[in-house]
């Protein structure tokens, strides 16, 4: 499913910063650049509010409780204070932006996550927001396929389930019943 790309921007970053292990200034503003935000330069204390942010917005992943989901987005939104606005900047057909260009980096991360889950949460009644299946894997992701149905962060964790699957029928099969 294609999301419009800037909610869809903010949506993957939204993702991006849950998963997230290092959030040590630098590489943290290396994650948010590669999410096309502009001047990502934090302090140290800027990154530690982008952590506790990335932890506000883990709970809205796989939360299959669709009220639950929009309860916890509104929330992100009433914290963020988003004022949405259609641009034009650059050339572009119109486009949502959720925050001012001006506001410093937390604002604007806190904003940009924000709008884009909720409207993932509005497009796709918040299924496409993923948490991944394989037991002990915490990873949360954006679904983008076509059907909607992914149920695990990568290749690597369906395989393995369904590997462990496959030897469990196999020694099923081998056990005498009795």
């Amino acid at each position: 499913m294609h999301f419009n790309a800037y909610g869809g921007n903010g949506a993957a970053l939204s993702a991006a910063l849950v998963n997230a292990t290092d959030f040590r200034p630098r590489p943290l503003a290396r994650l948010i650049a590669a999410h096309e935000m502009l001047r990502t330069d934090l302090t140290a204390e800027q990154a530690g509010q982008v952590r506790a942010w990335a932890a506000q917005l883990a709970p809205v992943f796989g939360e299959r409780d669709t009220a639950k989901q929009v309860e916890l987005v509104n929330g992100l939104l009433e914290i963020s204070a988003s004022r949405p606005y259609v641009s034009t900047h650059d050339g572009l057909r119109p486009h949502l932006h959720f925050c001012s260009p001006e506001a410093d980096i937390v604002a604007r991360v806190r904003d940009t996550t924000a709008g884009g889950l909720a409207m993932v949460v509005c497009f796709s009644d918040g299924r496409r927001l993923g948490r991944c299946e394989r037991e002990g894997c915490e990873v949360v992701f954006v679904d983008t396929s076509r059907n909607g149905r992914r149920r695990f962060c990568s290749l690597t964790c369906a395989n393995r389930v369904n590997v462990a699957a496959h030897r469990a029928r196999a020694v099923a099969r081998r056990s005498p019943i009795g």
